[in-house]
């Protein structure tokens, strides 16, 4: 910032404090409109960052929602031939008649787990560009929150989402039902509860994920 100061003569005490009070007051305008702008402008990129952020995330619990729905549905026939095959061993029914209960239901022998997509563009392009440290600092934790949960999520599924799963007995089990040969049915009940206990961890994990990003969304900026 350079000022031009007047090259004016002075001629009494008083007429140099009037220039000298315009001078301080001309500087003081000039820093003080300079930082309302700024402050202008950090409040609009923290506006458009949190806009972003709040689709972003908005979308994600969509996908997130959607994805409990999808998994729910496709746990209810592994539950359905969980229960069959346990009652007939309960009641005592011959290993071959409980085979052809279990062809007649082979189908419901399936593990489809649906785990949706974590996008995170507009949180990296508004810590990188700094604009998130302009958002409010309470706003400000709940986005981080959200994004920090869906990190942990993604890599539960990644590493350790299969881990109490026997995925060869699994195949073994679902190539042997296919080809209509007989299989143990303590075996496939075994199999059968890692496999609800795989989608239900799933289902509970998504749950989870839900709540923070919810948390983050309440109380947004509507576009």
């Amino acid at each position: 910032m350079h000022f031009e100061v007047p090259k004016i003569r002075m001629h009494t005490f008083r007429e140099f404090a009037q220039h000298y009070l315009m001078i301080v007051l001309s500087i003081l305008t000039a820093l003080g409109l300079e930082q309302w702008i700024e402050s202008v402008h950090h409040r609009h990129a923290a506006e458009n960052a949190s806009m972003q952020i709040d689709a972003e995330l908005r979308g994600t619990l969509d996908d997130i929602h959607k994805s409990m729905d999808a998994n729910t549905q496709k746990l209810a026939p592994l539950r359905a031939l969980n229960e069959a095959i346990t009652a007939d061993v309960r009641n005592g029914v011959p290993d071959q008649e409980i085979n052809r209960h279990i062809q007649a239901m082979k189908d419901k022998f399936l593990l489809s787990i649906n785990w949706p997509t974590f996008p995170s563009q507009a949180w990296d392009v508004a810590v990188a560009n700094q604009s998130a440290t302009w958002i409010a600092t309470e706003k400000l934790h709940k986005y981080a929150g959200a994004y920090a949960i869906q990190r942990e999520a993604a890599n539960w599924m990644a590493y350790k989402s299969t881990l109490a799963l026997d995925a060869p007995r699994m195949v073994e089990l679902r190539t042997r039902i296919r080809l209509g040969k007989e299989v143990d049915p303590l075996e496939l009940l075994g199999v059968l509860q890692q496999m609800i206990n795989s989608s239900a961890e799933t289902i509970s994990h998504l749950e989870e994920t839900a709540r923070p990003v919810q948390a983050a969304l309440q109380g947004e900026q509507k576009p």
